[in-house]
């Protein structure tokens, strides 16, 4: 399957729901993609994993994270299927809080190194906060490695890719709020 289908049989699959919503960036909406119903179900996360594997195959990506918990199912399967993309990618997860026990990490998984080629994961972008907080944590752990870029399963069109922009980050999107309403 190509790309153009695969991103038709993901389409569908995009959880939209109507009401009265408080968003993780505290703005208020009357309407709510729900990204984790999309990827917790094995056929719009294949579909989501192989459209980013793609996405980010001319950035030559070394590792795949994210804030946990919107990128941790997109983390794992982009993870599993590199591998037989020809372009793997070691996985890692950026808490949102540091352990409170044992090592108190802020990023879970093999080590960062000076020099990766970071992609971060996310399943919906309204402000970006969520992105440049797992961004910022890859910049404090290892200040060697460099942030290639925000890949997202939908982008709100909230401003988002503007603030990850003049912060120096490039947002890529599945679909934008246009390509679902």
């Amino acid at each position: 399957m190509d790309i153009a289908e695969l991103r038709e049989k993901l389409k569908p699959r995009i959880d939209c729901l109507w009401g009265d919503f408080t968003l993780a960036s505290g703005r208020k909406s009357n309407f709510y993609f729900n990204g984790k119903t999309t990827t917790l179900r094995p056929d719009a996360l294949n579909y989501a994993a192989r459209i980013m594997i793609d996405m980010m195959r001319a950035d030559k990506p070394d590792r795949v994270g994210g804030l946990t918990l919107g990128a941790d199912a997109l983390i794992g399967a982009i993870t599993a299927l590199s591998f037989d993309a020809d372009m793997p990618m070691e996985g890692f997860i950026v808490r949102k809080e540091p352990k409170a026990h044992g090592t108190a990490q802020w990023i879970e998984g093999p080590e960062l190194k000076p020099g990766q080629r970071i992609a971060i994961v996310e399943d919906v972008v309204t402000t970006g906060g969520s992105a440049l907080k797992a961004v910022e944590r890859v910049r404090v752990a290892q200040p060697g490695a460099e942030i290639i870029g925000v890949y997202a399963l939908v982008d709100r069109l909230d401003g988002g890719g503007e603030v990850m922009a003049e912060r120096g980050v490039k947002l890529s999107s599945i679909f934008t709020r246009d390509d679902l309403m």
